[in-house]
């Protein structure tokens, strides 16, 4: 398996819950880890450009790893995994519902690996601000001859 793709599995567990009198259901990931032995299997592939995200997510109180699981009010059916919040946040704004876990240590190692392998994000610059950046501006108009 290449250096930036791993398998996960991913067990499912429904788990009634009372709202304001009405049972709903809600979906949890009841286990998640390495190998192809789960109800589902995943593909969790790093990507360069989320390296920023990565680091944050692994200096986090408590790394977690995020499944997309279909559309928000359905059955969920997983169909992809990241380790970016920025990718799951991305899911959240598409309708999706996204499901968490805490990221096994061996998919953490794996993960610091990756960033030691690949370096570090390139810290984000900033734009300078220029005098009247960002304000509308009169400009003068030539008059059109008629």
């Amino acid at each position: 398996m290449s250096d930036n793709l791993r398998s996960l599995s991913i067990t499912l567990v429904a788990e009634p819950k009372q709202v304001r009198g009405f049972t709903l259901t809600q979906w949890r990931i009841a286990e998640l880890t390495p190998g192809e032995q789960g109800d589902y299997v995943l593909r969790l592939q790093l990507s360069m450009t989320e390296r920023a995200a990565y680091r944050f997510n692994l200096t986090s109180a408590t790394p977690r790893l995020f499944v997309r699981a279909g559309f928000t009010g359905q059955a969920p059916k997983p169909d992809a995994i990241t380790a970016s919040q920025d990718v799951a946040a991305g899911w959240l704004d598409g309708e999706q519902q996204v499901l968490e876990a805490s990221m096994p240590m061996a998919i953490q190692v794996w993960l610091e690996s990756y960033l030691a392998r690949h370096g570090e994000a390139p810290p984000e610059k900033r734009k300078k601000k220029h005098k009247g950046a960002g304000r509308a501006k009169e400009t003068p108009t030539k008059e059109q001859p008629q």
